[in-house]
């Protein structure tokens, strides 16, 4: 149809110009930047809900430990570093890349006594890549005191008894060896402390028993 005279420009008049319809888009909101942002928002949220509960209880996690924790430092509470030794496969899924962060507490710590009670730690993951998480508990002792005790506090006796039954005979070797037994004791209350140590870089097994 061609539209000539009167007619086109009463067409003229009211057909709208260009950028008339694109403007009253954005007039109206219609944003296409602003509804590509909020899909991609809505993706991401539907990952980290997704991922949120993708280690089950039951799940066991290796983790490489991030620097070394000692009883005679560490207190309850604090809060310890390291990465995952292994990846984290459920379903036959990777939910949870090796060396991705973790973090974990130390939920008891109690330091060694000098000739007796070893020290003592227990830890706990606290969360992988971000995800909070709870699992089973992880406890080291350190050494016993028994043997090495036995061993300076006897060669302290006997060396106490030589000592002194060459100074004295036999009276002087019991004296010696009642002054020998006791320098003996003394030297293991010095150096008899056995802490629970935990190297850096150690690989811990923990047992996922929930997450958040």
């Amino acid at each position: 149809m061609r539209l000539t005279g009167i007619g086109l420009e009463a067409y003229s008049a009211h057909a709208p110009k260009r950028g008339t319809l694109v403007a009253t888009s954005l007039q109206e909101g219609y944003d296409p930047m602003k509804k590509t942002v909020l899909s991609v928002m809505l993706l991401l949220s539907s990952a980290l809900l997704l991922h949120a509960g993708s280690i089950p209880a039951g799940t066991h996690v290796v983790v490489r430990l991030g620097s070394e924790i000692s009883s005679g430092r560490a207190h309850a509470g604090d809060t310890w570093r390291g990465s995952l030794a292994r990846d984290v496969v459920v379903s036959g899924k990777t939910v949870a890349r090796a060396g991705s962060e973790v973090t974990g507490k130390v939920t008891s710590a109690k330091s060694s006594g000098r000739l007796h009670a070893p020290g003592q730690l227990t830890l706990r993951l606290t969360s992988i890549s971000g995800q909070a998480v709870s699992s089973s508990a992880y406890y080291a002792k350190g050494k016993s005191h028994t043997k090495s005790n036995v061993v300076k506090i006897g060669g302290g006796t006997a060396a106490g008894a030589l000592i002194g039954g060459l100074a004295g005979g036999g009276k002087g070797a019991a004296i010696g060896a009642g002054v020998g037994a006791g320098a003996g004791t003394g030297v293991a209350a010095a150096t008899g402390k056995k802490e629970a140590v935990i190297p850096a870089e150690r690989s811990i097994t923990f047992t996922i028993t929930g997450s958040r």
